[in-house]
């Protein structure tokens, strides 16, 4: 019998990047409306990635089908 393949997340696929020494990267929440109200360093600490926080690296991985 063949292996079933799985599937990764589509939506996942789209917000997550994996680095080459196998961190995940996303992108920061909250930077796209409202923003006349929020302060400029605020505005421009959104505009940086940064990475999965340790406690959801386990759930990121599964969606993203990553060993």
């Amino acid at each position: 019998m063949a292996k079933v393949k799985l599937k990764t997340n589509r939506s996942a696929k789209k917000r997550f990047k994996v680095t080459a020494k196998g961190k995940i990267k996303r992108f920061r929440s909250g930077g796209s409306h409202y923003n006349t109200k929020k302060d400029p360093k605020r505005k421009r600490r959104l505009r940086k990635a940064t990475y999965v926080k340790d406690n959801m690296l386990k759930h990121v991985k599964a969606l993203l089908r990553v060993s």
